[in-house]
């Protein structure tokens, strides 16, 4: 029944060689609800999830299924039983269709052996209406978007009976509107019993689909409760083990010296009558709805996008900038929204992810200088506090944050003027937020004029001293940091999009 404890986790303890992982940790699963476990990168979160999915079999504590003692032997035992997980990088075969994919290692056959397809599509076809989804059960998985991938993954594991279904940054990959569909569809199968269990980075969705939660600090259990009872500022309290105005470091002074100056910048059918400027050692952030343009601005700027007309001045000197080269000659540098595409090669070393961008800095007469690639990079490692066994350490095994500090030690080599950051503490955790943020002040401190772009209204306040709001492709307004609340921001937002509908 709905609001029943379906799956306890009972003084859950996980050691590795020389590491404790968890330490006595309990959680309670009820039936119909999304429970939300949050905490830092090396909370125990993933650890926990390996334990309740089958993955790891050694460990002591309980887990107790419908009132009873159960032991899972692997992934299959447990999914068997009814967990299964929809894991944040979904494996699947582009060429299978969906049908193929649901039933992949457990294909319907006849008495001689021969694929029963009729008979599996029509099941897929009830699978789909139940979870009221509109595909067609013969499309390609690669005809689907990442959302989509993401409901037929849901789809499959219910399809083998699941009843608690672990999702780990499910929305990572998903666009504002995708998230809100996905959601919707969430909350649908929750009406049905279904158990969730959400792991997240992006707090502001624990509050807007979770109904319990159960925090993890360094392997250990800090609280459990009701998502109504807390704010977002208990919960990132409880996870970090300090109060959240220690978070947001204080901003520094600036100069008054302008250093990029954009005037009247404009792009077809994308954004128009752009205009700002930023002095050195100051951060202008820019605040807006996902879609508004703000990325598109930054990218025209950095010489990625095309630019239709508009003046971009450097100390007051007027320049083109048709390339990304442009852009770096000028002193620019560019933190990309999505790290992973653009900011780093993950089956490269830091030392590799470093001199890729930067070979001119590094080449002499044909040949790469060693000791001064080592000096830099090893600079880096220890200035940027870059958890890493060392400048060999492939950049695709560091944790999310470690790999933004990576993708900005690139770029801090070349010591730019000015430097462009566009969601630079997307899908980390709050304590490697700090200390990006941490990073950014000490940048701006430098002198360096600081564009930082954020969907995350506490941090484009807290990390600002002016912000302008972006709505439509335009520039709805402008605030001082002292000024400046998410309702005001929201406002000119809601009247900007007003005027143009």
């Amino acid at each position: 029944m709905k609001n029943d404890v379906v799956v306890e986790l009972k003084d859950i303890r996980k050691e590795f060689p020389g590491v404790v992982a968890l330490d006595r940790v309990n959680m309670k699963i009820k039936a119909g609800r999304v429970h939300a476990l949050v905490g830092e990168n090396g909370a125990g979160k993933s650890t926990l999830m390996k334990i309740l999915s089958g993955s790891y079999g050694q460990y002591e504590g309980q887990i107790i299924l419908d009132g009873e003692v159960t032991f899972f032997r692997s992934e299959k035992d447990a999914l068997n039983k009814g967990i299964a997980i929809v894991s944040q990088e979904l494996n699947y075969a582009p060429e299978l269709t969906i049908t193929e994919h649901v039933f992949l290692g457990r294909e319907i056959t006849d008495r001689f052996g021969f694929l029963r397809k009729k008979e599996m599509i029509r099941k897929t076809k009830e699978f789909l209406s139940y979870m009221n989804l509109d595909y067609d059960p013969e499309t390609p998985m690669k005809k689907l978007s990442v959302a989509q991938r993401q409901m037929i993954e849901i789809l499959k594991a219910i399809s083998r009976n699941g009843r608690i279904i672990i999702m780990d940054e499910p929305t990572s990959a998903l666009t504002s509107v995708e998230t809100e569909i996905f959601f919707d569809k969430v909350k649908q199968l929750k009406e049905n019993g279904i158990a969730f269990v959400f792991i997240t980075h992006r707090l502001e969705e624990v509050f807007a689909i979770g109904d319990d939660y159960t925090v993890l600090r360094d392997g250990h259990h800090v609280g459990s409760g009701l998502i109504s009872e807390v704010t977002m500022d208990d919960l990132i309290t409880k996870m970090v083990g300090r109060d959240i105005e220690d978070i947001y470091p204080p901003l520094p002074g600036h100069k008054q010296d302008i250093v990029l100056e954009c005037r009247n910048l404009y792009s077809e059918g994308v954004f128009s009558d752009i205009s700002f400027y930023v002095r050195e050692g100051e951060i202008l952030g820019f605040a807006g709805m996902m879609g508004a343009g703000r990325s598109e601005i930054a990218r025209a700027v950095f010489g990625m996008d095309k630019l239709d007309k508009g003046t971009i001045l450097i100390n007051n000197k007027e320049h083109k900038i048709k390339s990304i080269q442009d852009a770096m000659k000028l002193g620019m540098a560019m933190v990309m929204e999505d790290r992973a595409a653009y900011g780093f090669v993950g089956v490269r070393s830091i030392r590799d992810n470093v001199v890729l961008p930067n070979s001119n800095l590094y080449i002499k007469n044909g040949f790469i200088q060693k000791k001064k690639v080592a000096d830099d990079v090893n600079k880096l490692i220890e200035r940027l506090s870059i958890k890493a066994p060392g400048m060999e350490t492939l950049v695709g095994t560091l944790s999310g944050g470690n790999q933004q500090k990576v993708v900005l030690g690139k770029w801090l080599v070349r010591n730019p003027k000015i430097l462009i950051l566009d969601e630079p503490t997307r899908g980390i955790d709050v304590g490697a937020k700090q200390e990006i943020y941490q990073l950014i002040i000490q940048l701006a401190k430098s002198g360096m004029a600081i564009l930082l772009i954020s969907s995350e209204m506490s941090e484009v306040i807290s990390m600002s001293h002016r912000i302008m709001v972006i709505a439509d492709g335009r520039v709805a307004g402008e605030l001082k940091k002292e000024e400046a609340t998410q309702d005001k921001i929201m406002r000119m937002i809601m009247e900007e999009g007003a005027k143009n509908a």
